[in-house]
């Protein structure tokens, strides 16, 4: 086997952080996601070059059996020890983001209003904790929402009283050192502000040479997450401009790159999955379907255009605003985050919202990733109900990338751990 750091993910959904991961050197040896088609998504993205991740043994859909069976996790250890000569302590890393709709605004207010103490996956960073507690990997990765850091458990509870629970609970893991920041993606060349919480947990005999001085808590400041980094995030322009299509259909798809890569974001996201020379225009393109809209819709993103962005007052609703995409940022950089929505935002250049592989590139998956399941679904199917009990949500691909960690972040956060981990060894 490889020498490579081993990752294992934990809530993978379809796998932002693990290519990340990956892109900085790290292998995953196993993977757990709930949704059938974010976890197809994740597997066939990979299987390719890590054959295991296809076997029953190495991916799994419930974190909470994993736990509950008390046979599950000696097993597990067993065929890490077999496949990868992985030992219990053995284990580089393990990641993972417990699902945040319960903590998020932008859920929050697509769902329905209920106590957060009452949401089952509110719970499951426990069970992350007590994987961690038996695997016992060199470091873990816990990532989250910034609503995290404010919300509460019930209506009358305080605030901030969730994530303090959370923080406790990994604090308490016997042997590790807990700190956590939350980081921006934008500050890591992602074209997004999208903040995110980080908590990074390194074994006491992990020798990093790690800042000991200042906030015990502050992850950035104690060198256990990467600072931020000189590179700019790109303009959309740059990043999206070789998608755009002056013949495309509304409701039609374009199946070839319509223009050649012109800047080296476009390069890097057109570069095959095996390296080589990014695809040429007239190559076949995937997952660039453009949604359908009526005429009243139509007109709308058309005057946004006409008049800077702006909602004229007949076309103005009870709904959230919609955002026309700038075509090059300010001076502040990124002002917005990718949701689970495909019509937050509307083109920079074109009367329409984003298509699935442009949401991917917002989110710095490359061409090659493709999703699976729906392109999209809305209501009762996307949110649930926990009111009446029903926890269960379709996860269609434009919400699949809107839940991921941003692939750019990952990396810059991968680079930082693979080197304490490789200057450990």
């Amino acid at each position: 086997m490889d020498k490579t750091l081993k990752v294992m993910d934990l809530f993978a959904g379809c796998g932002g952080l693990s290519l990340g991961l990956e892109q900085a050197g790290f292998t995953p040896v196993f993977v757990n996601e709930l949704n059938d088609d974010a976890r197809k998504t994740y597997i066939q993205n990979r299987v390719d070059r890590h054959e295991w991740l296809g076997e029953s043994g190495f991916s799994a859909s419930d974190v909470k059996g994993m736990v509950l069976d008390k046979k599950y996790l000696p097993a597990l250890e067993k065929r890490l020890q077999s496949a990868f000569g992985i030992h219990n302590g053995e284990l580089d890393l393990l990641v993972g983001g417990p699902p945040c709709q319960g903590f998020s605004g932008i859920g929050h207010r697509r769902s329905y209003s209920v106590d957060k103490e009452q949401l089952p996956s509110n719970h499951l960073f426990q069970d992350m904790a007590a994987i961690i507690h038996r695997l016992r990997p060199r470091a873990f990765v816990f990532e989250n929402v910034r609503g995290l850091l404010n919300s509460k458990w019930t209506e009358s509870g305080a605030k901030g009283e969730i994530f303090k629970d959370i923080f406790e609970t990994y604090q308490k893991i016997p042997g590790y050192s807990v700190a956590y920041s939350l980081v921006y993606a934008r500050d890591y060349g992602v074209p997004q502000n999208r903040p995110r919480v980080l908590m990074v947990g390194i074994r006491d005999d992990v020798e990093c040479n790690l800042q000991r001085e200042g906030n015990p808590e502050d992850g950035v400041l104690r060198g256990y997450l990467p600072s931020k980094q000189a590179a700019q995030a790109p303009d959309l322009i740059d990043l999206l401009g070789d998608l755009v299509d002056p013949d495309y259909q509304n409701g039609g798809t374009t199946l070839f790159y319509p223009g050649s890569a012109a800047t080296s974001i476009q390069k890097l996201m057109r570069t095959p999955q095996d390296g080589g020379a990014p695809f040429k225009k007239g190559a076949p393109l995937t997952e660039h379907t453009y949604s359908r809209h009526n005429e009243k819709v139509l007109a709308k993103f058309r005057a946004m255009h006409e008049n800077g962005g702006e909602v004229p007052s007949e076309f103005k609703t009870k709904k959230f605003a919609q955002r026309l995409l700038p075509a090059r940022w300010t001076k502040e950089g990124p002002t917005i985050t990718a949701t689970s929505l495909a019509d937050d935002y509307v083109h920079f250049s074109q009367p329409r919202v984003l298509t699935v592989r442009e949401w991917a590139r917002l989110q710095m998956f490359p061409d090659w990733y493709q999703f699976a399941g729906k392109r999209t679904t809305g209501g009762i199917r996307r949110a649930g109900n926990p009111r009446e009990g029903v926890f269960d949500r379709e996860v269609p691909k434009y919400t699949q990338i809107g839940n991921a960690v941003p692939v750019g972040l990952a990396r810059a956060v991968g680079d930082h751990l693979r080197k304490l981990l490789q200057h450990s060894n």
